[in-house]
């Protein structure tokens, strides 16, 4: 027996040692066909076999396969599977070298290089780039910004909880300072600098890449970039025939359908994708229903090997109930609704009815003809024409407006606020009264119509001179703005009375359609150049580059009398300049360096205050100076960066009306944000991915104004603001995530991830501050958000089912809140809660 035993074991020793020589170790590393970067965690797979495994943080991998032909599958989403077929040699190593796999899509390295996209270890800059699995898997039904709350200096929320009406800020900086370039175009708001969300809210569905870039950025152009910049890349055309189908379900009656279309590339060179999406829900707040749909089409033609032209246009037309009033807790607390309370709304025709400020339709396409011409081996041309016509408003009320709105300042009813028994307001009452009057109406719904339309050009040469990279282009751009109040509904009443228009009879019986309040287009011209020369080698990299552009303002006012309608072109010149310089110390370590500064022409709204033709001749341009100074090591299991970062922001725009028609400027308020940012992705074992992020962020004014200004009658006005080491609020100074993601079984993963928010000071009126006391601090809060992805086959479709829990403990907290200027405690705050527990659940069918 005892024989018999020891000739199985020599047998299986026998039969292990054949195994073994009979595979070979196989190795390599994944990188971009058209820019060289790493792919990390791209899908190696020996065909035929359940044998595979990911690529590492450095692109490599290391696989063991059987001796003899044998076929790889190398794959990684945004890119053409690629089969690479191999000999083994049993008990030999092979290196393979480096592999490249081609983007799926056509012309996205030009766009890269319009965009000014940074690169790891080359462009000295901070940057965190979001991959498309990762918006697949983590976004669910939060708002499309909200995949950034994991990026360091990043705050995001949904405020009132409206679709779409997310903010985010960035190092302290809101939207308006937050430059934001879709495929390389411009897309904050001409006037103000505001980005709204909902206008562009089918971006999720076609985004190849996201990147923020925080400080100065990479960008060329003279944007907004106080805070940073958020470069967004969207689809082009799909190298490949093909296209997928999706339908998601989440709470509160939330619903999601979509398709994918591409011809792939043909053999005439042109290629087609096209995408549409249809979301629409009740809602997590009350009375925020909403029904959005998104559409997307590309077109693109390879003319020659050296030439390319594409066609884009994508938009996202929609309508959403808001909540617009913000409410002390206490309220919240007093509410059946409790959380999800909203007072902005009652019920008409037996659907709900919202109330001014609290309903928003819009739509906002984007067209661009993009042209892609390599002239030489040295010099390149691109050109993108572009196109914006926006169309849409929010609700407004004109006359009696406390009849049917809330407080402003309390979100409370006021002395006159019609209200049913349920608390709601009456829309039943205020149609009766407007119906008895004898003037007619008292009171009007509105559409505050704030539509545009936006043409630009946008030209970029690079070339090589004596080993220097040279990039110089244009930045052309006319806009126009057209604001109005548009009666929409005499809301029971026959008529409506209104003098605002001096061309028109004041007693002129006004009627749907006609135009009240006021009435005006707002004019922008643009001229931009730049220039920047880059060096590079495998060590150094090295740019400097500089600005300068010209704005110009008009404003046309209708409702004054034609010879005083339209203002005179107000131009405003800026500059900027900046450099920045990264050394690879070796293959694991670099450092960089960047700083600059810039000027900005004040927003329209400065030049002109007030909704008047007015020109406040002593507006000033802004001024900023940032440095930073930074830090990466990279390894094939680790990969982690460091930055501390400076920014000086000289001379806010502020104005205080003093009444009468007269503006004070308030010049010289100053703030300081400054802070440190650490980022790594640790990934131990081969199925593991761990993320973490931490950021302290000190963002203090620290300025005072104390002056005296004379208005037009001669009467004094003194004026106090005393910001000297208050801190900034708005926005979360210290934050940090913790990300784990853990495929649990074959093509089945988890993922959890803990997001820290702390040192959250209250929104407050700067201009209204005559004390140097912070406002309120708000509770910090924490929140765990789970995910979950599996991948299976449909008979021969590739499909992937995925789940979303956000908030999973259901964490009740705070997200925004604005201080009252005197007590500065919770009591007397109004505040937005964030959401609680919310799901969601997809299936996206690939064909």
């Amino acid at each position: 027996m005892k024989i018999l035993k020891s000739k199985i074991l020599i047998l299986a020793l026998m039969l292990v040692s054949f195994a073994s020589f009979s595979q070979t170790n196989v190795k390599g590393i994944l990188v971009d066909s058209q820019n060289g970067e790493v792919l990390i965690g791209a899908t190696v797979v020996v065909e035929g076999t359940s044998i595979g495994t990911a690529t590492a943080l450095d692109g490599s991998f290391s696989i063991t396969v059987p001796s003899g032909k044998q076929k790889l599958i190398l794959s990684y989403i945004g890119y053409v599977e690629f089969t690479k077929e191999i000999t083994s040699i049993q008990g030999e190593e092979m290196d393979l070298g480096k592999i490249v796999l081609e983007p799926s899509s056509i012309g996205l390295e030009e766009v890269r290089v319009v965009s000014s996209f940074a690169r790891d270890r080359e462009t000295p800059v901070a940057v965190s780039t979001i991959k498309p699995h990762t918006i697949q898997e983590k976004l669910g039904t939060q708002e499309y910004p909200e995949i950034l709350k994991s990026t360091p200096s990043v705050y995001v929320t949904k405020q009132g909880g409206g679709y779409g009406d997310s903010r985010i800020n960035l190092r302290g900086f809101d939207s308006n300072n937050i430059g934001v370039l879709i495929n390389g175009v411009p897309v904050n708001g001409q006037e103000n600098g505001k980005v709204y969300w909902s206008n562009w809210a089918g971006l999720s569905d076609v985004t190849q890449t996201m990147q923020v870039q925080r400080g100065l950025g990479a960008s060329k152009l003279a944007i907004s970039s106080v805070g940073g910049t958020i470069n967004i890349l969207t689809k082009t055309t799909d190298v490949k025939k093909g296209g997928n189908v999706f339908y998601g379900i989440g709470n509160d009656g939330y619903q999601k359908q979509s398709f994918m279309l591409s011809t792939g590339l043909l053999d005439n060179g042109w290629a087609i994708t096209m995408s549409g999406a249809h979301t629409y829900g009740d809602g997590y707040a009350t009375a925020t229903n909403f029904d959005g749909w998104s559409y997307f089409l590309n077109v693109s033609k390879r003319i020659n090997d050296n030439q390319s032209i594409s066609f884009t246009a994508f938009g996202a037309p929609q309508w959403h109930n808001q909540r617009s009033s913000w409410h002390y807790i206490e309220d919240y607390r007093n509410s059946e609704d409790g959380i999800k309370f909203n007072s902005d709304y009652g019920i008409r025709n037996g659907e709900i009815f919202n109330t001014a400020y609290a309903y928003n339709y819009y739509h906002k396409p984007q067209i661009s003809l993009n042209h892609f011409w390599n002239i030489n081996e040295k010099t390149s041309l691109s050109t993108a024409a572009y196109a914006s016509l926006a169309k849409g408003g929010g609700r407004r009320t004109h006359g009696n407006s406390g009849l049917v709105t809330m407080e402003y300042g309390t979100g409370r009813p006021g002395d006159e606020t019609l209200l049913t028994a349920e608390g709601l307001i009456d829309w039943d009452a205020a149609e009766e009264l407007n119906a008895a009057a004898l003037n007619g109406s008292e009171v009007v719904i509105a559409n505050g119509i704030n539509e545009h339309d936006w043409y630009g050009i946008l030209s970029t040469l690079n070339t090589e001179l004596f080993g220097v990279e040279i990039t110089g282009g244009l930045d052309g751009r006319w806009y126009r703005g057209y604001h109005a109040y548009e009666i929409d509904d005499l809301l029971g009443g026959a008529y409506y009375l209104n003098s605002s228009d001096k061309n028109r009879d004041p007693n002129e019986l006004l009627s749907k359609g006609d135009y009240i309040n006021y009435h005006y287009y707002s004019d922008l011209a643009w001229l931009g150049l730049f220039l920047q020369g880059e060096y590079k080698t495998d060590k150094y990299s090295a740019f400097v580059s500089g600005s300068l552009s010209d704005q110009m303002y008009r404003r046309t006012d209708l409702f004054l009398l034609p010879e005083d309608q339209q203002t005179d072109w107000e131009s405003f010149i800026d500059w900027a300049a900046k450099g920045g310089a990264n050394y690879n110390i070796n293959e694991n370590h670099n450092v960089f360096v960047n700083g600059g500064y810039f000027t900005r022409a004040p927003y329209f709204e400065f030049v002109f205050p007030d909704r008047k033709n007015d020109f406040n001749e002593d507006v000033k341009h802004e001024r900023v100076l940032s440095t930073e100074l930074g830090y990466g090591y990279r390894t094939s299991w680790i990969k982690a960066d460091l930055t501390l970062y400076r920014t000086v922001w000289l001379d806010k725009a502020l104005t205080r009306s003093l009444g009468g028609g007269d503006i004070a400027n308030l010049s010289g308020m100053d703030a300081t944000h400054m802070g440190i940012e650490f980022t790594a992705t640790i990934k131990p074992i081969e199925k593991l991915d761990i993320r973490i992020m931490g950021s302290m962020g000190d963002w203090r004014w620290n300025s005072s104004v104390n002056t005296s200004v004379i208005n037009d009658l001669g009467e004094v006005n003194q004026i106090t603001i005393n910001l000297e080491d208050v801190h900034v609020g708005n926005s979360a100074q210290t934050t940090a995530a913790l990300g784990i993601d853990y495929e649990v079984l074959p093509k089945f993963k988890i993922g959890f991830d803990y997001n820290y928010f702390d040192n959250l000071f209250a929104n407050f009126d700067i201009e209204a501050k005559e004390e140097s006391a912070d406002s309120w601090k708000m509770p910090s809060y924490q929140l765990i958000d789970f995910s979950a992805r599996y991948n299976f086959k449909i008979g021969t479709l590739n499909t992937t089912l995925i789940g979303n829990i956000n908030n999973i403990l259901d964490t009740e907290y705070i997200a925004d809140a604005k201080d009252d200027g005197t007590f500065h405690n919770a009591e007397n705050a109004l505040v937005y809660y964030g959401f609680g527990r919310t799901m969601s659940l997809s299936l996206k069918v690939n064909f």
